[in-house]
C-alpha cells in the first residue's frame, strides 16, 4: 500500500514518544511504501488537489534520536486520490491555514482520496466544543466571551477551570476559585477583553488520579489508557505540562463512555479519537493528532500502532467496496 502522511517536518520527531512515528515504523514492517507531505504543499490545480511529496525509506533503530531514522528521496506531485490512504497528523493549533488544508482535504475525498481523519471531521470536531454534543457525559460547562458568564458560573461552582478552544497540552488552562486575587486579569486576558469565546468547566477533583487518554480506533475501544498525573501542584496532568504518563487497564465507565461514541465517531469519518477523560467526565476529543500510542506499548505491550494499521487497512477496504 502507498500511504501519504501529512505531517510536520520529519527531522522534528522526537521519535522516542512519536505517535506518528510508530504508525509509520508499523506500516514500513508490513512492506507498506510511505510518503510525506506539509500540509501547505497542498495543491489544487485543474480541478484535482495534489500535493508535493517526498518518498522515503524508513530506517529501523533503537527508537532514540541517535540515528537518522529516515532517507527522503526526490520529492514529486501525486495526487491524492493516487495513494491508498491519506493519513492527516499535522499537530494544532487549528489555525486558517489548518482549516483550509481541511477543505482540500474534503475536495480531494471527493476525488476518491481517502482520507483519515476526514477534512470534514477535522472542521467539525473541535477538540474543546465536540464534547458539548455528548452532555450526559460532561461535567457543568459553559462557552462564553462574557466575563460577567463566567463569574457566575464561578459563584456557583466555586471551583473551575477555564481554557482557550484552541489550546493543546494544557496550554492556557486556569484554575479559578473564588478568593482567587487575578480573577479580573486572567478573565480579560482569556477573553481578549469580551472579544474572545473560551470554555469554563466545573473542577473536576479526579485530575489528581490522572487525566486519562482513551483510545477509540476504528470504531473499538482500545483496553488500556494512559493516565497523565499532575505533578508538583500543578491542576494540568498534559505530559507537555509535565505530567506524569501511566498506562492503565481501561476502567468500566471509561469504556462505557468510549463505546457510547465510537459509532458516532466512525459515522463522522473519525478512524482515531484520543478521548480525555477525567474521573466520570468526558472533557475533550482529540482528533487533530492523538498521541500517547508508544508510551501504552512501551508499559503494557500492547501494540496500539498495529491496531491503528488494521482499521485503516480496513477502512480502505470497505472504501474500495
Amino acid at each position: 500500500m502507498n500511504i501519504l502522511f501529512i505531517a510536520d517536518p520529519l527531522k522534528d520527531f522526537k521519535i522516542y514518544k512519536d505517535t506518528t512515528y510508530a504508525m509509520m515504523r508499523t506500516m514500513h514492517q508490513r512492506g507498506w511504501h510511505l510518503f510525506h507531505a506539509l500540509s501547505e504543499d497542498l495543491v489544487a490545480h485543474n480541478q484535482k488537489v495534489s500535493a508535493q511529496v517526498i518518498p522515503f525509506d524508513f530506517i529501523e533503530g533503537d527508537n532514540t534520536q541517535k540515528y537518522e531514522w529516515f532517507m527522503p528521496h526526490d520529492a514529486e506531485y501525486r495526487a491524492l486520490s493516487d495513494f491508498d490512504a491519506v493519513i492527516m497528523r499535522t499537530d494544532p493549533p487549528f489555525d486558517m491555514q489548518y482549516l483550509y488544508a481541511t477543505h482540500l482535504l474534503s475536495l480531494a475525498e471527493k476525488q476518491g482520496a481517502k482520507v483519515f481523519n476526514s477534512g470534514k471531521a477535522l472542521r467539525e470536531y473541535n477538540e474543546k466544543l465536540a464534547i458539548l454534543r455528548f452532555p450526559e457525559w460532561i461535567s457543568p460547562t459553559i462557552v462564553t466571551t462574557h466575563m460577567s458568564d463566567i463569574r457566575l458560573f464561578l459563584e456557583e461552582h466555586q471551583d473551575i477551570i477555564i481554557k482557550p478552544l484552541d489550546g493543546m497540552g494544557g496550554m492556557g488552562i486556569f484554575r479559578l476559585r473564588p478568593h482567587d486575587a487575578n480573577i479580573g486579569s486572567v478573565l480579560e486576558m482569556m477573553t481578549n477583553q469580551g472579544t474572545r469565546t473560551i470554555m469554563a468547566q466545573r473542577y473536576i477533583p479526579e485530575i489528581t488520579q490522572g487525566d486519562k487518554r482513551v483510545l477509540v480506533i476504528g470504531g473499538e475501544v482500545m483496553p488500556f489508557t494512559l493516565a497523565r498525573i499532575p505533578q508538583n501542584g500543578e491542576t494540568r496532568g498534559n505530559l507537555a505540562a509535565g505530567g506524569q504518563g501511566v498506562a492503565q487497564p481501561i476502567t468500566e465507565i471509561e469504556k462505557q463512555i468510549a463505546q457510547s461514541l465510537a459509532p458516532q465517531l466512525m459515522k463522522d469519518g473519525i478512524v482515531l479519537a484520543g478521548l480525555d477523560i477525567i474521573g466520570n467526565h468526558l472533557t475533550e476529543i482529540n482528533v487533530t493528532s492523538p498521541t500517547c500510542f508508544q508510551e501504552i506499548t512501551q508499559q503494557t505491550g500492547f501494540d496500539v500502532s498495529s491496531c491503528f494499521v488494521d482499521a485503516i487497512e480496513k477502512s480502505c477496504s470497505v472504501c474500495d467496496i
